[in-house]
């Protein structure tokens, strides 16, 4: 008599519907920002002759630093399900600090004290919006109101420099490195997209970033801290913000308390047009990267076509629009 062997029931892999409206989304969202780059650039190089010479790709470089910083530390904060209105107000601050630090200690010391104020900066943030309970939105916008006006007491209104012997050691992230010839200020920035990418993809900490944006309240029973990491996205934007005043002081070889007034907006702007969520708990450092090349390559464009730059604002802002409806409609799709 043979034994029968007992079946064990096939299981199934094929995929819910929800699981395929959520891959297909993904697909969207992940292809979409990638096509359109290469619709521009091909675009771009068909109809100038001049965006794929070498010293304007350099420049391309060079543009996407300020703005790609920010948008580093903006993405961390934006998927943890806050926001940094005052990263341009915390470059002020840091820049004039950094400036002032110099006249005294020199130059290395003056960037290491310029990055450790853009950190404390944030760290105030942070415990403004977790410890008392402020919206971020609210409590960062009233806290670069502050910030500017800390800018201004310190300089009096006026443009403060590094000492005359100082300021070809100041201006050093201006300088071209060979062979390929980009800044030092491109290479920081390569770096620190570098350094946040890792965070975020490949740290506890990142996970719990995406953990804290997506729900907090299922975060706080998992145990991990919210009001913590919250803390930490902004003590990074604000380090990423100084970063980035550093930058802007050592092209000008100075630092005033107007310095990248409103370049806040833009970097959450590139976040967004990357496709990160402004609902929190979804997003990528890459998409920060894309949505900052994105919206350089149509600054590079209207410049070599001679275009009015007006359009260039409507269509920014139209970008913006299209990029927040097409994450709500992707959205829907997924439940």
């Amino acid at each position: 008599m043979t034994a029968t062997v007992p079946q064990t029931a096939p299981t199934s892999t094929t995929p819910t519907p929800q699981e395929r409206r959520g891959r297909r989304s993904q697909l969207a969202r992940d292809y979409g920002i990638v096509i359109s780059i290469a619709v521009l650039v091909l675009v771009l190089s068909v109809t100038t002759d001049t965006f794929l010479t070498g010293s304007n790709l350099r420049n391309l470089a060079d543009q996407l630093v300020v703005v790609g910083i920010l948008a580093c530390g903006a993405t961390l904060c934006i998927i943890s399900g806050v926001f940094d209105l005052s990263s341009s107000a915390v470059l002020a601050v840091s820049a004039i600090v950094g400036v002032l630090a110099t006249q005294e200690f020199g130059v290395a010391a003056g960037f290491l004290v310029a990055v450790a104020v853009g950190a404390l900066l944030g760290l105030v943030n942070g415990l403004i919006v977790t410890g008392i309970g402020v919206h971020s939105f609210i409590a960062t916008l009233a806290s670069s109101i502050v910030f500017r006006g800390v800018a201004v007491l310190m300089t009096g209104g006026a443009i403060v420099y590094p000492l005359t012997d100082q300021m070809i050691d100041f201006r050093t992230l201006n300088y071209a490195v060979q062979p390929i010839g980009l800044t030092l200020a491109s290479w920081l920035f390569f770096a620190v997209l570098a350094i946040t990418w890792v965070l975020l993809s490949r740290t506890n900490f990142g996970r719990s970033l995406y953990a804290v944006g997506g729900n907090p309240e299922a975060a706080r029973l998992a145990g991990i801290s919210v009001e913590r990491t919250r803390i930490m996205a902004l003590v990074i934007s604000g380090t990423c913000a100084a970063l980035a005043g550093l930058v802007l002081a050592s092209r000008a070889g100075s630092a005033q308390a107007s310095l990248g007034t409103g370049l806040e907006l833009t970097a959450i702007a590139a976040t967004v047009v990357g496709g990160t969520s402004i609902m929190g708990g979804e997003g990528a450092i890459w998409r920060a990267g894309a949505g900052v090349l994105i919206l350089q390559l149509f600054s590079n464009g209207f410049n070599l076509l001679g275009w009015d730059t007006t359009y260039q604002q409507v269509l920014t802002g139209a970008l913006i629009l299209i990029a927040v409806s097409v994450d709500q409609v992707l959205r829907r799709k997924r439940k």
